[in-house]
């Protein structure tokens, strides 16, 4: 899917840093590289087929669960893999989302996540997400994108799960996603009270400009599972480019050789960055993959 092209956008500063031999890209989806509609620009797809043609591999890695990943499915070369849920889940794309590979939080972990949070801000709901689907309860804010959904307390859905965990039933998937909402915090704010409360049992960012947390088994995060990835395949960290745009891209930005930020990127993303590009609806990640081809069919690489 495709939108139509604006005007070209102005080349990323020049003060971005471009590595010597890049082989792999990743690139969070929202915000990243999806333009606001939520479509992929003629020239960001381009330049991802460049890119692989060139013989850099390009992972798509987001918050995204797999079955939201038709948007980009039809871009991935190669391999097919993506990222999904912060880590949570490695699929194939080429394969209609079929997982790969899944780093579940552990029911008993959400539940004590949930109590916590209940305790420490009054007034969280909670959404649990299964790698089949996600369960809400009935305060939760509206997701109409899962119309089959079961609505109920989010203790009754985890502790529901966990006694079917034996049983041929969907409500024994693993849990890859806890989300947390507050109607009345500020996003940093929520994010700040529930790391605090919460502590090391599980992994919490987020990516939303709403006061939504996504809650993963601790030490899952985009920058593990990638790391997990370009391990299998002799990639070093200073061997991958990446992009992305809120907190919950900032691991991966971090252990990433190079990274971008988007500038439209949360203050703190625009910080630990090593660079940074025009804004995803200016085609910023397309600017410097165009740059990074350019410069290895330059060396004759």
């Amino acid at each position: 899917m495709t939108s139509p092209n604006g005007p070209a956008p102005a080349p990323a500063p020049d003060d971005s840093p471009l590595p010597a031999r890049p082989r792999l890209i990743a690139t969070d989806l929202d915000g990243t590289l999806l333009h606001d509609d939520k479509y992929v620009s003629d020239r960001t797809i381009a330049a991802l087929a460049a890119a692989e043609q060139a013989g850099i591999e390009v992972f798509f890695v987001t918050g995204r669960p797999a079955r939201w990943m038709d948007v980009v499915s039809e871009h991935v070369h190669g391999h097919g893999m993506a990222i999904c849920a912060n880590g949570a889940a490695v699929v194939d794309l080429h394969a209609g989302g079929k997982l790969l590979q899944v780093r579940p939080l552990e029911r008993d972990t959400a539940l004590a996540v949930v109590q916590a949070l209940r305790d420490a801000a009054p007034g969280t709901t909670f959404a649990v997400e299964l790698t089949t689907g996600i369960h809400y309860e009935p305060t939760y804010p509206p997701f109409h994108q899962d119309p089959g959904a079961t609505v109920a307390t989010a203790e009754k859905l985890l502790q529901a799960q966990a006694q079917a965990q034996d049983a041929e039933d969907e409500s024994a998937a693993p849990v890859v996603k806890l989300l947390a909402h507050h109607p009345d915090l500020t996003p940093d704010g929520f994010l700040t009270v529930a790391r605090t409360a919460v502590g090391d049992r599980a992994t919490i960012t987020r990516s939303s400009p709403s006061a939504l947390l996504e809650v993963s088994g601790p030490g899952v995060s985009k920058a593990s599972t990638l790391a997990l990835c370009c391990a299998q395949r002799g990639i070093s960290s200073d061997e991958v480019v990446a992009f992305g745009d809120m907190p919950n891209d900032l691991e991966m930005l971090t252990w990433a050789g190079t990274s971008y930020a988007m500038a439209n990127a949360h203050p703190d993303v625009l910080a630990a960055a090593s660079g940074r590009t025009v804004t995803n609806n200016e085609d910023g990640v397309a600017i410097v993959i165009e740059q990074l081809v350019a410069r290895r069919r330059a060396d004759g690489r």
